[in-house]
Formats: structure tokens, sequence, C-alpha cells
């Protein structure tokens, strides 16, 4: 019976020892991509395999040997047959698929279940629904911090008007911080949906009518970039338009085709091009598409390769510092079997505390398994390719590099033609005396035209002037849409415009202005009435009809009171003859009743008569009729010759109110100007609440 037995129990045994030997650390990698003229995934993995393998300190040790499985398509069937034929290899760790959502959920619950760290190099799909095991890590950056980084770029650009296009439904979810922050600062952002067709030509027609300049794109690189070539062909791949895409291997893509490099192309990156061996991997990846493919994909390795890369390097260092520890070994699993790795927790503690520097920055993981404290370059499109200009740190957040970004700015104005939209106004544009003789910009003048040459000389671009097509400033229509010079920028006919163009709210929602030079308010200009010619009573002019009748009245008084004082006084009464004054008693008086009229004339007129008064009394009368007199006569005298040269100013507005107070005058500004637009809205400066005054909009009057 022994001899019957001992080789039935040492045979097992001996399986186990050969899957446990020192000489072999077994990694699986599960490639949906394996073509040569692909992503090149298989070669990345052959080159950390050979590089870890040749490394002076894994002399003695075991080798790496990395073990690639094939999918054809994202069947959970098929990956779960293919799993069932990696767990009899005892393998230490699984890597991929890298674009396999369903095949990667399979392969995370089987090596959940038997305890084998499984790692992901796609991004995460569903993160609201999906559960992660405890045994999966995610090497790529998680929707939620890609997320987070396009927020901060948003809110350094200032940017609150932008559009999402979404290529699968899930975009929502992914972006959740993104849209999160929109609902909280109440800016606005318009999400926009592929369909089924996949053309992209709709939805940018729809954002080019809506005037919508920032348009963020989560898509794959392939959908990317041909979203971009058809914003091309739609004339939205210009400098008023700026483009955010999401994808980590948009920058990866060949830009030769776009006609204009003034556009602002944003992406992110999160390659490590200061990695020792990061130049010899992208070399070594583009002679092998030189010279296996018609022509090389990419500009640079593809991210999964990359990330596929660090995987292995991050395993076989997680191994090494858990040999340290204990000795581990691997046994064949089965997929009929309960049976668990016992070293499988150990290990997935150890990965979560690895901390190396890849091809891809920092490694590192926290306690879910997502990758933790790195950082995401900031890319921005120049005629060279793409630079940096800032990174977002998930610990630190944004930073940009303001020079870099400035100095970009600058080189895209280098020797291109700008659109320069004015308008006629006095000192600002005006045309030269001989402009027929002239073309071009040398018909004009002013200080536009100075500012313009100097702008140019400095940043290096040339310009053409054009008077705008209305010669109005610019108001907003009734359907939303804008005349005048404003009108022309929005409707990109123009790429600038430089006059006296008044900053207001409304504009500024519209067009983006530079600070201001010149600060005016508003100013009433009254047409004073030029009057008529002086005629034959304007010596009446100096005081009014009613002075006058007071005046006549005084006069009629005075002549009565005179004429009945020097009747009632005796002293008034003399004798016509004083030789016969005891033989004739006859007694005259001189204040008749025409005298007495005559008297106050002669005082009035400060010529005086023959006429006296005798008595007391008619002297008094007499003597306030001459002082009454001295003073009228003075203010006459003095006020006459004002009156027949100089036209009284009579002001009758004085302020806003005053002017919408009366309906005599009529006012007005220039027509398509800011203050025609203010006094359309708000007639004289009172609320549209107060209710009043809305009806003196029929009075506004424009002059062209």
């Amino acid at each position: 019976m022994p001899r019957v037995w001992a080789p039935l129990v040492l045979l097992p045994t001996w399986l186990v020892m050969v899957a446990c030997s020192p000489h072999s650390l077994r990694i699986a990698a599960i490639l949906d991509d394996p073509m040569e003229c692909s992503r090149g995934e298989r070669l990345s993995i052959t080159l950390a395999k050979n590089r870890i393998n040749r490394a002076p300190e894994r002399l003695g040790k075991a080798k790496v040997e990395v073990d690639i499985f094939e999918l054809l398509r994202d069947s959970e069937y098929e990956t779960a047959e293919t799993m069932c034929q990696i767990l009899p290899k005892g393998v230490v760790a699984v890597l991929g698929p890298s674009s396999s959502p369903a095949s990667s959920s399979i392969i995370s619950n089987i090596c959940g279940e038997k305890e084998v760290p499984h790692f992901k190099v796609a991004p995460e799909e569903f993160i609201k629904f999906q559960f992660q095991r405890f045994t999966t890590l995610n090497l790529h950056p998680s929707n939620t911090d890609i997320s987070v980084a396009v927020a901060g770029v948003l809110n350094f650009f200032n940017c609150t008007t932008a559009c999402l296009i979404c290529a699968k439904a899930e975009c929502l979810l992914n972006l959740e911080k993104l849209l999160r922050q929109f609902l909280i600062s109440k800016d606005t952002l318009s999400v926009r949906m592929l369909d089924d067709a996949r053309d992209p030509t709709p939805l940018l027609k729809e954002i080019r009518d809506d005037k919508t300049a920032t348009i963020i794109i989560h898509a794959n690189a392939s959908m990317s970039h041909t979203i971009l070539l058809k914003a091309a062909e739609l004339g939205m791949v210009s400098a008023y338009y700026t483009y955010i895409f999401t994808n980590l291997e948009f920058s990866l893509q060949r830009m030769d085709s776009l006609v204009d490099d003034r556009v602002n192309i944003l992406g992110f990156s999160i390659f490590n091009q200061s990695h020792a061996f990061f130049q010899e991997f992208a070399q070594s990846l583009n002679q092998s598409w030189q010279e296996n493919c018609d022509h090389v994909p990419f500009t640079g390795p593809a991210l999964s390769s990359a990330l596929l890369f660090d995987a292995v390097y991050a395993v076989v260092t997680a191994v090494q510092e858990l040999n340290r520890s204990q000795e581990i070994g691997v046994k064949p699993l089965s997929c009929g079997s309960a049976q668990i790795w016992q070293h499988g927790t150990s290990l997935m503690n150890y990965l979560r505390m690895v901390e190396l520097e890849g091809l891809t920055g920092h490694i590192e993981f926290n306690s879910k398994g997502q990758r933790s404290n790195y950082a995401l370059k900031i890319l921005q499109f120049t005629r060279n390719g793409f630079r940096q200009i800032g990174q977002w740190h998930v610990a630190d957040g944004l930073s940009m590099d303001s020079r870099l970004y400035a100095s970009n700015i600058s080189d895209s104005l280098f020797n291109t033609t700008l659109v320069v939209t004015t308008i006629l106004e006095n000192p600002y544009l005006m045309l030269k005396g001989n402009h027929q003789e002239m073309e071009g910009n040398d018909r004009y003048e002013g200080f536009c035209v100075d500012m313009l040459q100097e702008l140019a000389e400095i940043l290096r671009f040339n310009y053409k002037i054009r008077l705008v097509g209305d010669g109005v400033y610019g108001v907003p229509e009734a359907n939303g849409t804008w005349t005048g010079m404003v009108g022309e920028l929005i409707a990109r006919k123009a790429d600038l415009a430089v006059a006296g163009l008044t900053i207001t709210a409304e504009r500024e929602k519209v067009i983006d202005f530079s600070k201001p030079f010149m600060t005016l308010g508003i100013s009433i200009l009254y047409r004073v009435h030029m009057g008529r010619r002086p005629g034959y009573f304007s010596f009446l002019d100096p005081f009014s009809p009613g002075v006058w009748l007071f005046m006549l009245l005084a006069y009629l008084a005075v002549s009565c009171v005179l004429f009945l004082v020097a009747r009632l006084t005796p002293y008034e009464w003399y004798s016509p003859h004083p030789c016969a004054q005891g033989r004739c008693n006859l007694l005259v008086n001189q204040y008749s009743l025409g005298n007495s009229l005559w008297f106050p004339v002669g005082g009035f007129m400060q010529q005086g008569s023959t006429i006296a008064p005798r008595a007391l009394s008619t002297r008094c009368v007499s003597g306030v009729w001459w002082a009454f007199t001295l003073i009228i006569i003075s203010s006459y005298t003095a006020n006459l010759a004002a009156f027949l040269t100089v036209q009284r100013m009579d002001v009758p507005i004085e302020s806003v109110d005053d002017l919408a107070d009366q309906t005599a005058i009529e006012y007005g500004t220039i027509h398509g100007g800011s203050s025609m637009t203010f006094f359309q809205v708000n007639p004289y400066g009172c609320s549209p609440a107060s209710g009043v005054g809305q009806d003196k909009v029929e009075m506004f009057v424009c002059w062209r």
C-alpha cells in the first residue's frame, strides 16, 4: 500500500513547488488591443520586463515573467474563460485591459473572489454604481480628479459660460464635480450629447449659433480629434474659441490639418518626460511603429502602454517589499473551486504603500485603490506642438505659469492680419484731408490709428481698418442680436474694435473690453434760442409789463394827489397881478389839471418844468416823486444797453428730471450709442418700477 499512495501524495506537492519556484515571478496581462500597429501595449510590457530583469539589484532573484492574453471583443463570457486560463498559472497580479469596461468588471470580480491583485489602466466607468473591489487598483487618474482640474482651469480663465460635449451618457456622472461647480456659482453650462450617428456637426452648429466660446469635450482621443476636425470645417477653430479636452491622450493626436494655430486648445497629460527611461521608451515604440506599420498612429507613447509599464514596476516593487517580511508563494487556482491566494491580502496592503516615480509621474494609491498624490500637466497647443503652461496637483490644486501663457498669446499674433472695425469720430478716427489719393489704412488718422500702430509694432501683427457698416456703436435688438461694432465682433466679422466705445454692463456680457483710457459722464447740451432782433419797442424790455403798468398808475396817482393838495392848501393860491393886490381879489392856482399831469412828467424825464411848488405839502409830494423817478431811471438806464446787446439766457433744463418733466423740448443722443440704450431702457434715471416716464420714449430723437 505505501508504494501505491506515495506517488499520489508527491505529485501535487511537486506541482506546488514548481509554481512557487523562486526563479520566476509571474504576472498576467490581458490586452484588448494586441496589434503591433496599435497602442504598443505588448511592447511596453516587454520593455518593462526586460528592464527589471537586467537591473543589477535583481541578480539572483526571481525573474519577472508576463503572460499576455488577448481579448478579441468586450465579452463577459470570453473574459471569464480567459481568467480561468490565467488562474492555474499561479500569477501574482492581473493587468488590464485598457478599453473594455465590461471585461474589466468581470476581471475585478474574479480577482476579488480569489484575492489576486488587479490593475486597471482604463478610465473609470459608472463611477456612482460600480463597486470597487479591495483587490482592484486603478493607475488611470479618476474622473473626479479630472473634473476638478477642468473646473480649476475654467476658474483661472474666468469662464462663466461653457458647453460640454459628451460622447456617452456616463459623462454627467464622471464630471459631477464640474457640474456641481456650475450649479454653485450659477454660471451657464450647456450639455450636449452626441447622437447615435456619432456626427458632431449638428451640435457644433448649435454651439456656434449660441455664441458659446468655451467648449469642453469629454470623449476618447479619436472622437475628440474628429470633433475638432469637424469644428475646423465649420470655421470654429479660431482665436475666438477655447477647447478643453478631458482625455489624457488627446495631446498625442496629430494637429497638422488645423488651419488657424491661434485657436486655444487645452489638454491634460500625465506623462513624466523627466523619467530616465522615458525617451528610450518613446523611441522604442516609435521604431516599432515605423517598422511594422504604414504610418505612426501617435506622436508619442500611448497612455495605456505607459500605465502597463508602471503597473509591472508597481507589482514587482510590492512583491520585493513583501518578501522582506515573509516568504510568499503562489499556487494554481481554479475557477471551479473556492480556494483563494493566501498572500493576496498582504500583497494588496503593500501595493497600497507603494511609492515610486514612473513614466506617468508619481505612483501612489489611497485606501480606495485610486491613484493619489500625483499631478496633471496642463498643455496648450502652439504652432510647434503642445507645451506645458501649468499643472494641477491632487493636493496643491492648480498652478499656472502666466509667463508662458502670456508669451503664447503674443506669439499667436505674429504675422497675423486682424480686421479692425471702427467709426469716424473726432479726434479718435478721422479721414485725412487728401484721403481720396490714399488707400487702406493710410486714409485715416487720429488717436486710434496711433494706438494701433504702437500695438502692431509691439505684438508684431498686421491690421486692416474697416469702418462699421451701419455707422453705429452697437445696441441690442429685440431679437437678441446686436448692431454696430459690437454686432460685428459677435458675428466674427471683425477681430478688434478700436473707438471711443463706452463700457456698459450689457456690452460686457457679449464682448471683452480693454482697460479704459478715459472716463466721461453723460452731459445735457441745450441749444439756446437765439431770439428776435431788437424792435421798435425793445426799449420796454428792461421792465416787465407789470412794472410799466404800476409806474403808470403811480404817475396818475401822484398827479391826482398833487392836484388835490394844491387846491386845498392856501399857499398855492396867489394873485396874478401883485401891483393891483388891493384893488383886485382875483387869486389863481398854477396846479391846474393839465399842469398837475405835466409836472410829474417833467420830473420823470429829469427835465424839470416852469412850475414850482410853493406850499410845503406840494413840495413833499414832488420830493417823493423825484426820489422814485431817480431810482427807476437809474435802473432803467443801467439795464437798457444790456438788454439791447445781450440776450437773456434762460436755462429750463438743469437735470434729467427736468428734461423728462417737460414736453416742449425734444431730446436725443447719437443713434446706436450707449446713451440711446440708457434712455430707451430707463428714460430719465427713474427705475422702471416707478411707472413714470415710459411714454417719454416717444419723444426720443436719435441723430446719425
